[in-house]
């Protein structure tokens, strides 16, 4: 008989998540973990590059002293104490994890696993050796995913590094060259122009963030620009180099070459899902571009074997990972929980301005039918404006008729915790005249949204 009732294989966010709702419902899960866990997320993503932006956020701010009546001679911005700080918010969160999975008695067995069966998990070391061998009536993957490459680019990771390396630089670069202007590649744009590097970011699609609506993208470039960040979109990559002396980024921008030197570059592009040497393909475990086939129930194409997270395809995020986790054990334990509605997950960009949306951009709202639209400034925010930091704007998008919450679109101070309160109104199906009638606290950044709300029928107060 199996010794385990659910094997899971990764302990990120969506793996470690899953054991421990499954303990929670008296199920027996096992996790195997070949690093630590807690993932790329916690340990060389999510946690410690928020922690690195809390340290720009600083550096930009003390930048700004005299506006807020502060002087002091001598301003130094130490990067390898911000690093260490990163570093130690890290390793404090993972071994918080650790405790909560010995806790609820979880075992953690260390080293990579391999499928051997739909009920059975091969485990190895580092050198490839079996050393351990798990039986489970159920098996997940949770490996989740790694930084994407290109042959144009290729890293060593000195020169020309991913996002892992960026983090654990000691020494500010003069200049930085990021290729990629999504969500990781903005946000370490924003650390490093903080620190003083000349940063310019290079987007091959026509705008910044480019699964953002336009407004916000065009928002965020601006914003930019006044820090000195350089922004090229519409730029394809046609090869990097690296030498002793720095790199060089061969471009071609409306079909004419041009070559950015620097002194380092960053690849952010995105993620490729780790799926490589689980035996996928000698069990019959479908993929499609490296990603694993899953059903609406995260069943692969092998039954008893499930996947979550970004191993199994967009939206790779964190907390898509951990919602799939939960669901998909609450059924193995003969539950019926409500499925995810993936029309409703949130994005969030942690740079400054910050950038946050849910649900359809403008134009995309448009081609279904007719639309309001209200976009209300954070300069008419009296919390804002208290805070010196007034840049951006709550931009709603709402069905004509019954005034549903179509989209909303953040920019601007605390942007990516102001989103939950529209997470949760389309949830409840709230309507823009309900959260216009809801009262906010006043003064706070959340009244925006009551404003553009209001603004949706031409109500709105402060502007």
């Amino acid at each position: 008989m199996p010794k385990y009732d659910v094997a899971i294989i990764g302990g990120g966010p969506g793996g470690y998540v899953a054991a421990i709702r499954a303990a929670q419902l008296g199920l027996k899960p096992v996790v195997i973990e070949r690093e630590r866990v807690g993932g790329v997320c916690l340990n060389w993503g999510c946690i410690p590059t928020k922690a690195l932006l809390r340290n720009a956020e600083l550096a930009l701010l003390m930048q700004r002293r005299e506006e807020f009546g502060i002087s002091c001679d001598n301003l130094r911005f130490d990067l390898k104490k911000a690093v260490a700080r990163s570093r130690k918010a890290a390793d404090q969160l993972s071994k918080g994890i650790e405790f909560l999975l010995k806790k609820h008695t979880i075992p953690v067995i260390p080293g990579s696993g391999r499928l051997r069966s739909a009920s059975i998990v091969e485990v190895t070391d580092a050198n490839g050796k079996a050393v351990n061998e798990i039986h489970a009536k159920s098996i997940i993957i949770a490996t989740g995913s790694q930084s994407k490459r290109i042959p144009p680019v290729p890293v060593d990771g000195t020169r020309i590094i991913t996002s892992t390396e960026a983090m654990l630089l000691e020494r500010v670069p003069a200049s930085l060259t990021i290729i990629g202007g999504g969500a990781i590649g903005v946000e370490f744009a924003y650390f490093y122009a903080a620190y003083g590097t000349k940063v310019t970011i290079v987007e091959m699609l026509p705008a910044l963030l480019p699964l953002e609506d336009a407004d916000i993208s065009q928002a965020l470039a601006r914003a930019f620009g006044k820090i000195g960040i350089t922004v090229m979109t519409g730029a394809r990559v046609e090869r990097a180099e690296a030498s002793k002396d720095g790199t060089a980024v061969t471009v071609s921008v409306n079909g004419k070459s041009e070559t950015i030197r620097g002194e380092i570059i960053l690849l952010a592009i995105g993620r490729d899902p780790n799926s490589q040497d689980l035996g996928l393909e000698a069990l019959g475990v479908a993929t499609e571009r490296g990603f694993i086939t899953v059903d609406d129930g995260y069943q692969t194409t092998v039954p008893g074997v499930y996947a979550i997270g970004d191993v199994t395809g967009p939206p790779l995020l964190a907390h898509v990972a951990s919602a799939e986790g939960i669901v998909l054990v609450e059924r193995l334990a003969g539950l019926d929980p409500a499925p995810i509605d993936y029309d409703n997950i949130p994005n969030c960009v942690y740079c400054q301005p910050q950038v946050a949306s849910v649900g359809l951009t403008e134009a995309d709202a448009a081609k279904r039918g007719a639309i309001k639209v209200f976009k209300m400034p954070f300069r008419a925010s009296g919390k804002a404006v208290a805070l010196g930091e007034t840049e951006g704007m709550v931009k709603l998008i709402a069905d004509a008729k019954y005034g549903e919450i179509l989209g909303a679109h953040l920019i601007g101070p605390e942007a990516t915790e102001l989103i939950a309160e529209i997470c949760t109104a389309r949830t409840l199906e709230t309507t823009v005249a309900e959260i216009r009638r809801t009262v906010h606290a006043h003064p706070t950044l959340s009244e925006m949204i009551m404003e553009a709300a209001a603004g949706i029928d031409g109500e709105a107060i402060h502007i």
